[in-house]
């Protein structure tokens, strides 16, 4: 009875179930020896350890705005949402310290870097541009990390009140001069 007991018990030792969409680094005294993947997977005990567990399928993370400097010296703040997926669970563990917190920091300084060069009318009509920019750096830094960056979204874009104001007494001043032509057109036709 006792042995009968301890069968299963013993099996539950060896045998890991992992379900879809995880992988687990597996260590071997210290050094890494293999990725686990979905369904069961045999490890030593003892010997093996887990040390991290993966989420493979797409994240999307959402980083609080940042106040970039535009070509002509105002600050706005951009608001973006980033999508990627790690491809790789050894090198999201051994490449770099905490991959969501670089992938933060690379978003921070590659929006200030690509939006310092533009002028604030380019910034507000490219918002595309902008994310296909910043999709193609990030992409680039964090394929070594085990990372595929999916799409990077460009929410809002706030500016300063005086740089809104500014735009909207513009907006008011070509309405108001489209309103003067028309009428002008149609007292001209009047005649």
């Amino acid at each position: 009875m006792i042995a009968g007991g301890a069968v299963p018990l013993v099996l539950g030792t060896f045998i890991r179930r992992l379900p879809q969409a995880n992988a687990v680094v597996v260590e071997r005294f210290g050094r890494y020896t293999r990725t686990l993947n979905a369904g069961l997977n045999i490890v030593v005990p003892f010997a093996d350890v887990m040390r991290n567990r993966i989420d493979l399928r797409e994240q999307v993370v959402s980083f609080p705005p940042q106040e970039v400097l535009t070509l002509d010296t105002l600050a706005v703040k951009i608001d973006t949402v980033v999508y990627f997926q790690v491809t790789d669970a050894r090198a999201a563990t051994y490449e770099v310290t905490s991959y969501l917190r670089a992938i933060e920091h690379l978003t921070v300084t590659s929006l200030r870097d690509f939006c310092g060069y533009m002028d604030l009318e380019r910034i507000l009509s490219s918002r595309e541009e902008i994310s296909a920019g910043l999709r193609g750096i990030l992409d680039e830094a964090t394929g070594k990390w085990g990372i595929r960056i999916n799409r990077i979204v460009v929410n809002t874009i706030d500016l300063p009140a005086a740089a809104r104001e500014a735009l909207e007494r513009g907006a008011h001043a070509r309405s108001d001069g489209r309103v003067t032509r028309l009428r002008a057109g149609d007292e001209a036709g009047e005649l």
